[in-house]
């Protein structure tokens, strides 16, 4: 299951103060209020946040859905990211797939990094979409230019397949290695299975002992059990069977 960024990827500093409300926008609620209906559309993008979080005011996904439009009709990139995430998960409208890639994909088309990374997941599952492999593979390419490692460690898994592009193992742990250097469990995890195969790499047993030790300190499961196992058999590291079944 690929995973989109959504409720945690809401990053804004909206700041409730006891003489009352004031926004990111560096103003009050009233006077952000006022220049969001008159058109303002970076004013219209942080009442949009006020509402969906309901910071300083009372929380309210319809409103919030409201202004995040009118700031995505004006092409506000933000604004249109964060209707999509609204229209995907159905929060103050129906929920509708296909009108969340339809926003993602505007704001991807202005180098929203988060948007192409999410156009990247509806491409590759079919969702809002019909299913395009190559079209995942693109949006993800531009979102991991951008430095999003979980785009980095899908382009990855794509090379490391063959899906929609030509298999490239070394490619693939091009990725790998670009996602395991920001902390990308997942990533770290594959790059040690690459490197203890010798897939795209030079078989090396210590550097596939160095990435799923990474992995496995963060709990994942299977660099864990890898890791156990290295131990058990000597690979990489000194044999130690008490290490191996810690």
């Amino acid at each position: 299951m690929f995973r989109k960024f959504q409720k945690a990827a809401l990053v804004f500093a909206v700041v409730a103060t006891v003489m009352g409300s004031v926004t990111a926008f560096g103003a009050s609620f009233k006077e952000t209020l006022r220049k969001a209906q008159n058109g303002d559309a970076e004013a219209q993008f942080y009442l949009g946040n006020m509402y969906r979080t309901g910071v300083g005011v009372r929380q309210d996904y319809s409103e919030a859905a409201k202004w995040y439009r009118k700031a995505a009709e004006q092409d506000h990139a933000k604004a249109q990211f964060y209707l999509g995430v609204m229209y995907d998960d159905g929060e103050g409208v129906r929920q509708d797939k296909s009108e969340a890639a339809k926003w993602w994909r505007k704001a991807a088309e202005q180098d929203h990094a988060k948007a192409q990374h999410n156009l990247g997941v509806m491409y590759c599952e079919g969702e809002g979409v019909k299913q395009d492999y190559a079209k995942a593979v693109k949006w993800w390419s531009k979102a991991a230019e951008q430095g999003i490692a979980e785009a980095q460690f899908y382009l990855g898994v794509m090379y490391s397949k063959g899906y929609g592009v030509k298999q490239d193992k070394s490619e693939a742990v091009n990725w790998y290695r670009k996602a395991s250097e920001q902390g990308y469990a997942e990533a770290q995890y594959n790059l040690g299975y690459m490197y203890y195969n010798g897939e795209g790499v030079r078989q090396d047993y210590a550097e596939a002992v160095n990435w799923y030790r990474k992995a496995a300190e963060q709990g994942l499961a299977e660099a864990q059990y890898n890791l156990g196992i290295m131990y058990s058999n000597g690979e990489g590291v000194k044999q130690d069977k008490s290490e191996a079944t810690k």
